[in-house]
């Protein structure tokens, strides 16, 4: 892991143990339409990967920050490097799965896993053994895999409190 000496804390946000997540292929492969109208593409506008609860008032700020006007058309702010292959490989390498790294990290990490969110029993049990002492599992109740879509207050919460729990150990 690059800078890993640097790092002394960690949370982690219901992300799966080896592979990437699953929108990466479609967002590579995708192309990138122009609306004609600002409403048109904000109407467009969804969680990746999808999810049922978003609240209107952080959809419509994350819709809004997320779209740039070229010309007379609106069209979504997106980095092609990111998803594709000058930054991620479509594939982790073993060194790059969050197994690994959760597994070579001496730093404090906390892992959040969220209720409907993409980390399934069997794994949220894997991440538990690998984190054993190191720091807290958490379950935040009846969030997506956003928990800042649908679960804002309860997240921040939870983070504020092992911030401070670590701050004072």
């Amino acid at each position: 892991m690059h800078y890993g000496d640097r790092i002394s804390s960690m949370v982690v946000i219901d992300s799966p143990l080896r592979d990437r997540a699953p929108e990466e292929a479609r967002l590579r492969d995708r192309k990138h339409t122009r609306y004609a109208t600002k409403d048109e593409i904000l109407a467009r506008f969804t969680s990746v990967p999808p999810q049922d609860v978003v609240l209107p008032f952080i959809r419509r700020h994350i819709a809004t920050e997320s779209i740039r006007r070229i010309g007379k058309e609106w069209t979504w702010k997106f980095d092609p490097a990111i998803f594709g292959d000058q930054l991620l490989d479509p594939r982790p390498a073993d060194q790059e799965s969050l197994e690994t790294m959760m597994a070579e990290m001496r730093c404090r990490l906390g892992y959040l896993r969220c209720e409907s969110g993409l980390v399934p029993p069997a794994m949220a049990e894997r991440i538990r053994s690998i984190l054993q002492l190191r720091g807290p599992f958490v379950e935040l109740a009846e969030a997506g895999h956003h928990p800042m879509l649908d679960q804002p207050l309860p997240l921040v919460a939870t983070l504020r409190t092992l911030f401070e729990f670590w701050s004072i150990t």
